[in-house]
C-alpha cells in the first residue's frame, strides 16, 4: 500500500490556489491521494454502512472491522502491505470530505495482474461519474507504477451500477462465479470482469484524465 504520514491536507499556492497534500493522480472530477491516519475515522463509518457492505462487500473493511476491530494499528499494517495499494477518493469540488476508497489488491507483480475495488461511500456522489473516474485513474497507476499488464474485478449480480462502471471503463465481462457471493442470507452469483493492458491504453487515447504523479501539471491527449 501506498502511504504518507502528513501534517496538512492542503496548503495555499502564491496565486491563490490549494496545493492538494498526497495526490497522486488527478482527473477532471475527482483526485486520488494517499491514505492518512486520520481516514481510520472514515473507515469506521463505512465500515458500518449496510448499503456498502450490501453493494461491495469488501474484504479491506470488513478486515478493519472484524479483524482489527478498528485499531489504529491496521494503518501501520497497510503500509508493510506489499500485495495492494489503497488510494483515498476525493471530489475536486463541492465535497469537505472524502466520498470512497479505490484499491488494487492481490497484486502480483511477477505475472502483472491485480484486482480492482472502487467503492463511493457517499450517496451524493453516486451517478455522477466519481466512480467511472476513479477507476481509470487507479487502473493508469496500476499500469504506469506497477507494471501491470491485467486487472480484474468481481461485482455482484445485482449491483448494475458497478457493472456498468466497469463497462464504461473497457472492462469485459469474462464469466460468472455461481453462487459465489453471501449477502442478505442467501448466495448470489458474482459477474467476473478484466482488462488488459492494451485495452486500458485505448480507454486512455479516449479520454482527457491526469496521469498518475502529474497532479494537475500536464493532460494526456
Amino acid at each position: 500500500m501506498i502511504a504518507v504520514n502528513e501534517p496538512s491536507v492542503s496548503s495555499n499556492l502564491a496565486d491563490g490556489r490549494t496545493r492538494r497534500a498526497g495526490v497522486v493522480s488527478q482527473g477532471t472530477r475527482v483526485y486520488l491521494r494517499t491514505m492518512r491516519p486520520a481516514d481510520l475515522e472514515h473507515l469506521s463509518e463505512w465500515a458500518e454502512d449496510p448499503v456498502t457492505e450490501r453493494m461491495v462487500g469488501s474484504q479491506f473493511l470488513n478486515t478493519y472491522k472484524h479483524v482489527y476491530d478498528k485499531d489504529p494499528s491496521f494503518y501501520d499494517a497497510c503500509l508493510t502491505d506489499t500485495t495492494q495499494v489503497v488510494l483515498i477518493i476525493e471530489a475536486n469540488l463541492g465535497w469537505d470530505r472524502p466520498i470512497g476508497v479505490a484499491r488494487l489488491f492481490d497484486i502480483h507483480l511477477l505475472e502483472g495482474y491485480a484486482f480492482l475495488e472502487v467503492m463511493l461511500t457517499d450517496r451524493r456522489a453516486i451517478r455522477r461519474g466519481f466512480g467511472v473516474e476513479a477507476g481509470k485513474l487507479i487502473s493508469y497507476y496500476g499500469v504506469d507504477v506497477l507494471g501491470l499488464r491485467r486487472i480484474e474485478a468481481k461485482v455482484y449480480e445485482y449491483n448494475r451500477l458497478s457493472a456498468n462502471s466497469l463497462r464504461r471503463n473497457g472492462f469485459r465481462q469474462e464469466g460468472v462465479l455461481r453462487k459465489a457471493g453471501f449477502q442478505d442470507g442467501q448466495c448470489w452469483d458474482m459477474f467476473v470482469f478484466g482488462i488488459l493492458k492494451d485495452e486500458i491504453a485505448e480507454q486512455r487515447r479516449k479520454d482527457r484524465i491526469h496521469l498518475p504523479l502529474e497532479g494537475a501539471g500536464g493532460r494526456h491527449a
